[in-house]
């Protein structure tokens, strides 16, 4: 079977206002996939209704037995609190934690492992910082790390590359060609049209429903783009009429 996710009128929902609605298509395996639109589209809302972290209004989420106990999910780093004072040695092995359980204990080649994620992310020797002191690309790298200790054929990343530098966009964009080079599947929601273009072969462009879904240069036909901005600026006039009633 060739199919990784399958999707069957997928509607989320939250306090009513419905943040994607009647979502029906699949990831193929091995696919490379942008998710893009624009803000409150429903991108991460799908993430999130993949990994079951948002409960469904309607519809369902059918993941491939054999993927769904090797799924890693890359969140949007806003959501990770680094005041938390661990090392940054420590939230790599975190990785590891299916292998571990939450009681286990963390072995040498687990350790070692870890090391070599952190020199593969080119950070060779940060192992006892803590997190906190990092730079916000450093962080990314870090959580990239984690991924690869992972070694998940279902990854899910989060706008990975939204305010890091340069460089950590193409390192990291490397790793993403790998694993895609590798036949893992991979979707990324992102917002960068010339990445899109650039490193991922398919696409699925969402303005709360699904606008286009397939080859990138085909989604990203202006009549398409034109489309879900339309959407885009409707809701923003629902949204300004119902603070005028509420007034």
């Amino acid at each position: 079977m060739n199919t990784a996710i399958s999707l069957e009128n997928v509607t989320v929902a939250y306090r009513r206002h419905p943040a994607l609605h009647h979502l029906s298509g699949s990831f193929k395996r091995a696919s490379l996939t942008a998710v893009i639109g624009p803000n409150g589209a429903g991108k991460s809302s799908l993430l999130n209704a993949i990994t079951g972290a948002v409960p469904l209004s309607d519809g369902r989420v059918s993941v491939a037995p054999d993927l769904q106990p090797s799924l890693a999910y890359l969140p949007q780093r806003t959501s990770i609190d680094r005041s938390f004072p661990i090392r940054v040695d420590e939230l790599v092995q975190l990785g590891s934690w299916r292998k571990t359980g939450p009681f286990g204990r963390v072995s040498r080649a687990m350790r070692d492992a870890a090391d070599h994620a952190l020199a593969a992310v080119g950070l060779e020797g940060f192992g006892a910082r803590l997190v906190g002191e990092l730079s916000a690309g450093q962080f990314q790298r870090v959580l990239f790390a984690r991924l690869l200790l992972q070694d998940a054929q279902l990854i899910l990343l989060d706008e990975p590359f939204n305010a890091v530098d340069e460089r950590t966009t193409a390192d990291m964009l490397a790793l993403v060609q790998r694993w895609h080079g590798e036949g893992r599947t991979v979707i990324a929601v992102l917002h960068d049209m010339a990445q899109v273009r650039a490193h991922f072969p398919e696409a699925l462009l969402l303005a709360r429903e699904q606008i286009s879904w397939g080859p990138t240069a085909e989604v990203l036909d202006e009549s398409h783009l034109a489309h879900a901005r339309r959407l885009s600026m409707a809701w923003d006039e629902e949204a300004a009429f119902c603070v005028r009633e509420a007034a």
